[in-house]
Parts: C-alpha cells; sequence; structure tokens
C-alpha cells in the first residue's frame, strides 16, 4: 500500500513533483537534474540514487538545462500521476534536441509497470530503472551514452540498499527519511504496489540504527521511518514496536515519526510503544480507504467497517490526543450510493485531522483490473468526491480551530513559507504551527513552546511562550 499524493497544504510543499536537490558546491565532471513523484519512498530513494550517481562522478543541479542526466522517479499510484510524467517529458524534449548527447531517464514504478514498452511510447528515453534496480545505473548509464538504450526492472526478494548512505542535497538539516523496508504483501485489489515494488523484505535493525544514529550526531532532530506497509516491520527478533523503541532511545532530543500502517498490523504492542515515549510522535496515517464492509471486502482490505472503527477507538484509548489521518477513494468498482454514505458516516464517527482523497483510477495489471469492472461513472465519482472533501474540509477545520488556546512542543523546520519573520515547524500531532520569530535566541533544529492563538484548515497560528 503506498501513500498517496498529499493535497495542497498552506505550509507543505505543494505540487505532484519536486526537483528534490540543491546545488552541491563539490566539483564533479557530469550533473545529473532529477524529480521525485508521488509517495515518501520515492523521495527517499531519489536520495538512494544520488548517492549511488556522486560515486560515478555526477553532482546535483537544479537547472535541468544544464544536465547530462536528467531523471523522473515516478508514480503510478494514480492515471494522472503518469500523464504528469509524460506531460514533463515533452519540456525535456526541446532540450534534448538542442543537446542531443543529454540522457534521459525513467526511474520507480512507472518504469517498473510499463519496462521497455515504454522506450517504444516515449521516444526520447534513454534510460528505464525499475525501484530496485538502481545499483545497475552506472552501467546503464555508460551503455547510453554510447548510444544503446537501457532497461532494467528486475524485482528482488532481499534489496533494502542497507549500505547505501543517503544524500540528503535538499535536507532543512533537520528532518530527515529512513527507509526500513520496502515492498508490499498485502494484495488490496485498487493498488499496482506489489507489482511494481516487489514483496516485503526488512532492513537489518542496526543499520536503521546507526544511520538514525550518524543522522542525529549531525544534528538532525527527526526521522522518519518508511515503509509500503511500516508496521508489519520484521527482521530476525526485532518487531516495528522493538525497532521504534530502539530509535527512540537514540536520544530523547531526535523525534520518531513513521509512514505508512495498514491497519491490520499496528498492534497494541506499537500504540504502547508510542505513549511510553515523548519523542515518540503521537500521530498515525491510517488508510481506510472506504467505510462500507462489502466494498472493503472487494478492495482486499481484510478488516472490516466495524473492525477500523474499533482500532480507531483502541488508538485514542491509549492516545487521547494522537493525530489521525487517512486514505479514501470514491467510486470504487461497484461502489451504491448507500456505500457512499457509510464512507462519510465513517469520516463523520473518526474526524479525521487530514485525508488523501481521491476517485477510482482503475490501474493496469491491478486485481481489481482484471476482476471487476470499473462500472461507476466519472460524474458520479466526481460527485461523491466532492462530497467527501466538503465533509473532510470541515473536519480539518474544526480539528484544528479546537487546538486555539493549547500550547505545544514545536520542532523549528524552516522560516515561514510567507515570511522570513515567522518559524514553521509541526507539533507532534504533525500539525504546521507557524509563530513570529520575535527576540528569541532561536534557530532550525531548536524546539520551542508555542500556545495557539489562530487557525486556518491546515495550519495552526501562534506565539512563543518559552
Amino acid at each position: 500500500m503506498a501513500d498517496l499524493l498529499q493535497k495542497d497544504l498552506d505550509e507543505t510543499r505543494q505540487g505532484e513533483a519536486y526537483a528534490p536537490f540543491v546545488e552541491d558546491p563539490n566539483q564533479y565532471p557530469k550533473k545529473f537534474y532529477i524529480e521525485s513523484y508521488g509517495c515518501q519512498m520515492n523521495f527517499s530513494d531519489s536520495e538512494i540514487v544520488a548517492s549511488i550517481l556522486h560515486e560515478e562522478g555526477f553532482g546535483a543541479t537544479r537547472n535541468f538545462e544544464e544536465a547530462n542526466l536528467i531523471l523522473l522517479n515516478t508514480c503510478s499510484i494514480r492515471e494522472k500521476a503518469e500523464q504528469t510524467v509524460r506531460n514533463r517529458l515533452t519540456t525535456f524534449r526541446k532540450l534534448k534536441d538542442k543537446r542531443p548527447g543529454t540522457l534521459i531517464g525513467v526511474l520507480g514504478c512507472m518504469a517498473e509497470r510499463l519496462k521497455a514498452k515504454f522506450l517504444e511510447e516515449e521516444k526520447l528515453v534513454d534510460i528505464v530503472v525499475g525501484p530496485d534496480a538502481y545499483r545497475s545505473l552506472p552501467q546503464l548509464i555508460s551503455d547510453a551514452e554510447g548510444g544503446q538504450k537501457t532497461v532494467n526492472v528486475l524485482l528482488s526478494r532481499d534489496e533494502t540498499y542497507a549500505d547505501i548512505s543517503p544524500v540528503r542535497l535538499d535536507s532543512n538539516g533537520v528532518t530527515a527519511f529512513v527507509s526500513i523496508m520496502r515492498g508490499c504483501n498485502n494484495m488490496c485489489t485498487f493498488c499496482v504496489v506489489p507489482f511494481t515494488r516487489g514483496r516485503e523484505r526488512s532492513r537489518d535493525a542496526e543499520s536503521i540504527l546507526a544511520e538514525c544514529q550518524d543522522l542525529f550526531e549531525r544534528g538532525y532532530k527527526e526521522v522518519t521511518l518508511l515503509g509500503q506497509n511500516v508496521d508489519s516491520y520484521w527482521h530476525g527478533e526485532v518487531t516495528f514496536a522493538l525497532l521504534l523503541e530502539r530509535v527512540a532511545q537514540i536520544s530523547l532530543l531526535l523525534r520518531v515519526r513513521f509512514s505508512t500502517s495498514h491497519p491490520k498490523d499496528i498492534t497494541d504492542d506499537v500504540l504502547e510503544t508510542m505513549a511510553k515515549y515523548h519523542n515518540i510522535c503521537k500521530y498515525i496515517h491510517l488508510p481506510v480507504q472506504s467505510g462500507n464492509t462489502r466494498v472493503l471486502s472487494m478492495m482486499n482490505r481484510t478488516y472490516t467497517r466495524e473492525w477500523y472503527l474499533n482500532k480507531v477507538k483502541r488508538i485514542r484509548e491509549i492516545m487521547p490526543d494522537c493525530g489521525l489521518s487517512t486514505d479514501v477513494i470514491s467510486g470504487f468498482c461497484t461502489e451504491t450510493e448507500e456505500e457512499h454514505n457509510d464512507t462519510l458516516s465513517l469520516m463523520e464517527l473518526c474526524r479525521f485531522d487530514m485525508a488523501y482523497m481521491f476517485s477510482y483510477s482503475e490501474r493496469p495489471g491491478t486485481l481489481a483490473e482484471r476482476r471487476f469492472e470499473d462500472d461507476v461513472p466519472e460524474d458520479v465519482k466526481k460527485r461523491r468526491l466532492e462530497e467527501i472533501i466538503k465533509l473532510q474540509n470541515g473536519h480539518s477545520r474544526e480539528s484544528y480551530l479546537n487546538d486555539i488556546g493549547k500550547t505545544f512542543e514545536v520542532l523549528i523546520e524552516s522560516n515561514s513559507k510567507r515570511s522570513d519573520l515567522h518559524w514553521a515547524g509541526r507539533n507532534t500531532q504533525n500539525k504546521m504551527v507557524v509563530f513570529p520569530k520575535g527576540n528569541y535566541q532561536l534557530d532550525k533544529g531548536h524546539y520551542a513552546i508555542v500556545i495557539i492563538l489562530d487557525a486556518t484548515s491546515a495550519t495552526l497560528i501562534g506565539t512563543i511562550v518559552a
């Protein structure tokens, strides 16, 4: 199961793509430019790719017009995401006409899904590389420089890139992603991820702890443990709950987050570990997808509406202040109006702080595409999605307004996007907080105690009290 693309928020990264690397001050004979689309795992993978390319003499640039190598790290979760990549490639076509030696590569899930077919459809593409084949990039680039179109989309049963230290050129120096597992064993019928990222395999715990320790020693104050299905992490005797605890024990000054959770795998052990440690953030992304049991069964989500509601109840019993977000799909195959209303009623009961909301997009090769007819009309999907978004916007606004008057510990991540006179950072519930710098001697990576004075539906606005 993959994170869906995030809707635009006041103080968060906007859009579906991001060129994540700043100019590298070091001197390299060649330059690469990379854009990432989709889930956090893709952004993390781009950092691994950057490390591999650095070893081959490529430095990062934000200006694709000066790059010798242009890479798009792609997403296949929705048709729109793939079309965005195809549209983006037309921008690079003109550059390649002027500079025929420029190499263009497509990485990630879209590469894995389409394989060599992509070379036929997009004739300007030179390199197609799947998520498990990034170690082969040096040879593929060499072959492409010699005029050969190259493809490697082999999936692996054991590749975790555990020995590669990601290059964090985009880093704010405060927060970092740490990949702890890859792939997914959950065969949700709507999802292409098991076919583009392969089966689950967990990275060894010691390498994860070493990376987190190194990040903390370099000044980072928050790590997000990443996986398609992070709670199912298991390596030797180390469960996800134990891994979470061991990372939290590195230092009380190091915040720990994780994403994404499948509801069936977030156990009481995980919840109790979260509650035990102040520096494990009280926030869970818990995708529901639908509020109707029959539709959930068709999606192969392995839980019922009632089971999910009980899981939310259990989270709030153990951590009453836990932030909660979700994924919702409107118009899945055969969904009736009554079943759509079940989704709305579940949302009313759960009161999510935020949600990623999309209409169903049939993906080639998925179980749903093979088994079911995509029979809900597009206009019905759109209308149902609008109802879901309207309801969630109201819940989000209510959630943020309810925080007015409360005091939070905020980790300062950067200047506010709207003013260099304000700091921006998140509280433990993953809500963005903006507040004036004032005369306090604070900087990125510092913690501030902030009282909330106002709020939008996506940002808390406050002032420092300590």
